[in-house]
């Protein structure tokens, strides 16, 4: 074999292991046939020509799906809350858009809550528990909260409906204080934070682990032992 042919056959080599490795690497996708199977429209509408009117003024608006179940309403006073066909009373006012299932339960929301000093809400939900809720207090306290889904139990005197409020422990809590300290909690089964990450007064971060009745029983804060 001449020399020329050597090389030749040397660069083909080369190209097809790094045509292999690229494959290799490259992240799964689904295939042009699987996503032209699922392709609705190519041309959708995405503006219209002119609005039909400059400002619309309601107190509340619904919209439905094709089978006429509300899937979501924007009220200045919210309807109370659906959960499995029952409607309960809802805590205080909240004016914003309400989100529903196909079967018309809610299952989130976010609005402005009608209390003292006003607070802005946010939440996401199991079938008949907060999931994800945000909220900004009139003090200034931010606090996001994840939730552990509770179990689903049905009540025989109420049409064997969903039992909505079940118990269930708060799992993750991020949180900003009104005087701006920031903490990220981790909470055991009963609700309790148990591992809680922060900053101090004196700027240093640190990790806090805490007993069942929530004193820190140790702190991590490195930087602070370097000064």
């Amino acid at each position: 074999m001449n020399r020329a042919n050597r090389i030749a056959i040397a660069i083909a080599l080369s190209s097809l292991s790094v045509t292999s490795r690229a494959e290799t690497t490259s992240p799964k996708r689904p295939s042009v046939e699987q996503l032209q199977k699922l392709i609705v429209n190519t041309s959708p509408q995405t503006r219209v020509d002119a609005a039909d009117k400059e400002r619309i003024t309601a107190r509340r608006i619904d919209i439905v799906d094709e089978n006429g179940v509300i899937r979501m309403t924007l009220s200045g006073q919210t309807p109370p809350p659906i959960i499995d066909g029952i409607q309960y009373k809802r805590a205080f006012n909240v004016a914003g858009m309400v989100l529903y299932d196909h079967k018309g339960s809610e299952r989130g929301g976010f609005g402005t809550a009608d209390v003292q000093g006003g607070m802005a809400v946010l939440a996401l939900d199991h079938p008949a528990m907060d999931a994800i809720g945000w909220r900004v207090s009139p003090d200034g306290n931010v606090r996001f909260s994840i939730n552990q889904a509770p179990p689903l139990i049905r009540e025989p005197r109420l049409d064997n409906r969903l039992i909505p409020g079940v118990q269930t422990p708060t799992r993750i809590e991020m949180a900003v204080a009104a005087d701006g300290t920031p903490a990220i909690a981790l909470n055991d089964q009963q609700d309790r934070a148990r591992l809680r990450l922060t900053v101090t007064p004196e700027g240093y971060g640190a990790i806090e682990f805490l007993d069942a009745q929530g004193s820190v029983i140790h702190t991590l804060a490195p930087e602070a032992h370097r000064e």
